[in-house]
């Protein structure tokens, strides 16, 4: 399954679709990108903590295959649109296992205070269960579960998995009803700068497959759909952001500033919380890494720093700096702040390029706006 939210668009959700995955959206444009995309409503699971009304009805006009309900209130408005349109829907039901991880707080999303999904200690949990499993209208097929992202302590993922099936096996018990999926979500780290360790979660997944087969057995639980999530362990390490350098500052503390012709308009994670990425001269890959620089946008914030720490040749103007590993939650994030103009995104193999997304211009930056006429106010 691919998380479209890391990054989507037309060319690269076709591209994926070539192999055969499903795809997790998190809202109604999501959905809609993806069906533009010419992928099938059965090939797509609707998550998010806030529904509306009109995203569940879009969803289930396009046969939408899974729905993950997130809370009771989302439970009785679901039902309702459902009897509204004399309709039924298979889900998951979105449970939070309470299992802190040790990455950003931002990016935590099974604490206790978690917005996601419904405590697995709340004894009002098991009544909502109850109520679902009743409803004519819904197929509860199992749980989805999510700890967070950036998560390189691959123990969590096992910790999640038991506590899950533990889980999965006492609804079983107590209702009598047996349930076919168990989606543990996402969020497995990935390389994000040259001196990180690269996970071999090849390797992992493996091993996670057999620790879920024995929990399964043990458990006697009839789980025939085991999902994950991963968005940016796929495409991170395929994207890079190509900046152009302009002035150089040297100030009264830290490493000499390069600014480039971007910044937290194209890529707000380092701001927000705290990614560290590398870089390379790609017009000067051959050159001794010398000197050490911080890299700054253009932005008008004191938080626009991309880089804190990165060793390259010694810069100067117009040469061209290469950010790697920032296939993920970069693109997908930008914004026009500045009015600066989204970039172009290229797909490059085997000598050749391909355009996935055309660069903005400047009359795209208003074509959606109205001028002011006197009198209006």
């Amino acid at each position: 399954m691919y998380a479209t939210k890391a990054f989507s668009n037309l060319y690269v959700l076709g591209l994926l679709n070539e192999y055969k995955l499903v795809f997790d959206c998190v809202s109604k444009e999501e959905i809609f990108v993806a069906l533009k995309a010419g992928i099938k409503g059965a090939n797509i699971h609707f998550h998010g903590n806030n529904k509306t009304k009109e995203e569940l009805i879009y969803a289930i006009d396009n046969d939408i295959s899974l729905i993950i309900i997130d809370s009771e209130d989302e439970y009785y408005l679901l039902d309702k649109i459902l009897k509204e349109k004399k309709k039924k829907t298979s889900c998951l039901l979105r449970i939070n296992p309470d299992e802190k991880t040790d990455t950003h707080k931002f990016i935590q999303t099974s604490n206790a205070d978690s917005k996601f999904g419904l405590n697995i200690r709340d004894e009002n949990t098991e009544k909502i269960i109850e109520k679902i499993i009743e409803n004519p209208n819904i197929n509860l097929l199992g749980f989805h579960a999510h700890i967070g992202s950036k998560v390189k302590n691959l123990e969590f993922f096992k910790e999640e998995a038991k506590i899950m099936a533990d889980f999965t096996k006492n609804i079983q018990d107590k209702f009598k009803k047996c349930f076919s999926h168990l989606n543990l979500g996402g969020g497995f780290g990935t390389r994000e700068n040259l001196q990180d360790e690269d996970l071999d979660l090849e390797k992992f997944l493996k091993g996670l497959i057999v620790f879920m087969e024995d929990l399964f057995e043990k458990n006697k639980l009839s789980i025939t759909n085991l999902s994950i999530e991963p968005g940016r362990s796929l495409i991170s390490k395929a994207g890079s952001i190509l900046y152009r350098v302009g002035s150089t500052k040297v100030t009264m503390e830290g490493y000499p500033l390069i600014f480039v012709d971007g910044g937290i308009s194209d890529n707000i994670r380092p701001s927000l919380y705290g990614a560290r990425y590398s870089a390379i001269l790609a017009n000067k890959l051959d050159n001794e890494k010398n000197q050490t620089y911080r890299v700054g946008g253009k932005l008008c914030e004191s938080g626009d720093i991309l880089i804190e720490k990165v060793k390259l040749a010694k810069v100067e103007r117009d040469d061209l700096l290469l950010v790697l590993f920032a296939g993920a939650y970069t693109y997908s994030m930008s914004s026009n702040y500045n009015k600066l103009l989204k970039p172009a995104v290229v797909f490059v193999e085997d000598g050749k390029d391909y355009c996935a997304v055309k660069r903005q211009s400047l009359e795209d930056l208003i074509k959606r706006d109205l001028k002011y006429k006197k009198g209006d106010q």
